[in-house]
């Protein structure tokens, strides 16, 4: 019988897949409702890679747990996420879609590589820090250690290239680390990712508040935008999205709300923000909204 640890042993250096593509790694959480972020910032880029790369994309729900969760609501939206996936123009027969939780490896390989990662390491993760602060009444192990599940994830389908957002790619230089020490400890065993962080929608912003992330757990809907809003409910959060006390349309870092939304048109049109400040100029905010 094979024990966890076996599992784990050195293999040949690595290669590519028989196919000669390389393979491909990313989920979201359904801890909330997928969100207009989500779509943009990775389920649009997935669904652009699935004639280049060995896909496998999961619902994460193992990563969801480390936050309070009602299970019967969490098994809804979970199987809700997977639908929408398949709506969002990911094929079935191109990728490997599927639930994190019904692949018992995820969580093996996560305690291995647990004992392959410095404390040091995980106290300097940053979302670690913001989220404690939000759920300061649920501080818990699983909060500190997810940067290792999600290196598991990744890990364990040997992922070359991992479409991230800004805002997680501290978390994929962790896994970069924990990886290449693996190897020098024990031998070749982990293909060492390369995060794909895109140039424009990487991290879209909420609409009452541009200097945070739009997130599909904010506890005011009006902030975000999900997938399944109906379309009046849509446009009447755009008409409320924050702009400034200006009115000139332009991407700066002194206009967050505008650029928030200049750069939202512009991963959802094709045109450029160049083009899209052209095409506004001189005109009120309400044009773009």
């Amino acid at each position: 019988m094979t024990s966890s640890i076996d599992s784990a042993a050195p293999k040949k250096p690595f290669l590519l897949p028989a196919n000669g593509k390389k393979n491909t790694l990313s989920g979201s959480a359904p801890s909330g409702n997928l969100s207009l972020g989500n779509y943009i910032g990775a389920i649009a880029n997935w669904g652009a890679m699935q004639e280049e790369y060995n896909c496998y994309y999961m619902v994460v729900d193992l990563h969801s747990i480390t936050t309070k969760q009602d299970p019967k609501t969490l098994r809804e939206r979970s199987l809700a996420f997977y639908a929408q996936y398949l709506a969002c123009g990911l094929d079935p027969d191109k990728n490997v879609i599927f639930m994190q939780s019904h692949v018992a490896e995820h969580a093996e390989l996560a305690w291995i590589l647990n004992c392959y990662t410095p404390y040091g390491d995980l106290t300097r993760m940053t979302q670690f820090k913001d989220k404690s602060a939000l759920h300061s009444k649920n501080i818990n192990a699983g909060l500190f250690s997810y940067p290792v599940l999600m290196a598991a994830d990744i890990l364990l389908y040997d992922a070359h290239v991992v479409p991230v957002g800004d805002d997680q790619k501290q978390h994929l230089e962790l896994t970069r680390d924990i990886a290449m020490r693996f190897n020098n400890e024990l031998g070749p065993t982990f293909a060492v990712p390369e995060p794909m962080i895109p140039k424009v929608g990487g991290r879209i912003m909420s609409l009452l508040d541009p200097t945070k992330k739009m997130s599909k757990s904010d506890a005011n809907p009006n902030n975000t935008i999900f997938l399944l809003d109906e379309p009046k409910a849509i446009e009447k959060k755009f008409k409320g999205a924050t702009t400034d006390s200006g009115s000139e349309i332009r991407y700066a870092d002194e206009k967050p709300g505008v650029s928030n939304l200049l750069e939202i048109h512009s991963t959802l049109s094709g045109r450029s923000i160049a083009d899209l400040e052209t095409h506004f100029a001189g005109k009120m905010y309400g044009h773009l909204k």
